[in-house]
């Protein structure tokens, strides 16, 4: 099979690589037919940015957007079966072999391949909300307007918030964060940001910021931004290939005097009401996602802005360090 490989920073191959011929009894192979590119972590990784704990240092592989079609299971697997359609988190790869309890879900029938590939990480755009307590009725701010912020826009009015204002770091995001249905846009830079988030939420304030930007400068625009006792749902890997800077991360009177709280979207979380069944996993919240994609209330492949053979992965990487705001979803054709 052809993967994608990321051997130094700014040096990525498509390489040849051979999988198993026999599957585990758990274990099922898939043929990948498109896979996408997720700006941010990715490009942290093809920048040389510190390595996230628990992720694969150089060489390393690519990519965490992937469509694929069954085309063999274990003998134990039930889940799934002989080709189906299924998205997950697998790297840009041909084909691949994964354990049957992994992050993948099956594709309902309805699904454009382009809308459901983002599935992903509009799950975990998801988690953002249900992992920080949000309550139908609240304000919602998110920073960064990147897939997984735009992802947080989109589903706001669908999570029932009463107001979803974007909090972007240009006017090309900020416009494509209306689109998907914003209430309102402010940038990021503004000098009066709190004022102009007061009017747009008729001095009521933010209840809830979602930060999905790396850089400190969008962390501090997160706690100013917040109310009084509101919540920041921290998805961002904060200063993460940024210099060192001497900077205090926590100041008195957007930390402490506003009696803020700060919460890390990783790992699982407490279900109040628990069922015999894991209905907070990321399966079922993929499938719920996948769900309102089959009933048109999600549309991210409006964001895709670049279509590419896998045999330009490199190019498009490159493209992507560049920083053109106009460069959004990505998608490689497999097939």
């Amino acid at each position: 099979m052809k993967i994608a490989m990321l051997k130094k920073p700014y040096c990525i191959e498509i390489q040849e690589m051979g999988l198993k011929d026999s599957l585990e009894p758990n274990e099922i192979r898939a043929k990948t037919v498109i896979s996408a590119l997720k700006l941010g972590t990715d490009r942290g990784n093809y920048e040389g940015a510190e390595d996230v704990p628990g992720a694969p240092t150089y060489p390393r592989w690519v990519g965490d957007s992937n469509i694929a079609i069954i085309s063999e299971i274990g003998s134990e697997v039930t889940d799934f079966k002989i080709g189906d359609k299924v998205v997950s988190q697998n790297p840009h790869q041909s084909e691949w072999i994964a354990k049957d309890d992994t992050n993948i879900c099956v594709i309902p029938d309805g699904v454009n391949d382009e809308d459901a590939v983002w599935s992903t990480l509009y799950t975990l755009s998801g988690f953002c909300y249900t992992k920080a307590d949000f309550i139908a009725g609240e304000n919602v701010a998110v920073v960064g307007l990147g897939i997984v912020g735009l992802g947080a826009v989109a589903l706001g009015s669908l999570f029932g918030a009463k107001r979803t204002i974007a909090i972007g770091n240009s006017e090309i995001r900020n416009e494509m964060a209306l689109k998907v249905g914003a209430d309102g846009a402010v940038l990021s830079n503004s000098e009066d940001i709190e004022s102009k988030l007061d009017i747009l939420t008729n001095n009521e304030g933010i209840d809830l910021v979602i930060l999905t930007a790396n850089p400190w400068d969008a962390y501090i625009t997160s706690i100013k931004s917040v109310r009084a006792g509101g919540r920041v749902s921290i998805v961002a890997l904060s200063g993460r290939g940024e210099n060192e800077i001497q900077q205090n991360p926590f100041p008195m009177e957007y930390f402490y005097n506003k009696g803020i709280s700060l919460i890390a979207i990783s790992g699982k979380f407490g279900y109040k009401y628990p069922s015999n069944n894991d209905r907070m996993s990321w399966r079922n919240q993929c499938s719920n996602i996948l769900n309102l994609m089959r009933k048109d209330k999600l549309k991210p492949s409006f964001l895709n802005t670049h279509r590419m053979n896998y045999k330009e992965i490199p190019k498009a990487y490159e493209m992507m360090s560049k920083r053109d705001k106009k460069m959004l979803g990505v998608i490689f054709e497999w097939s």
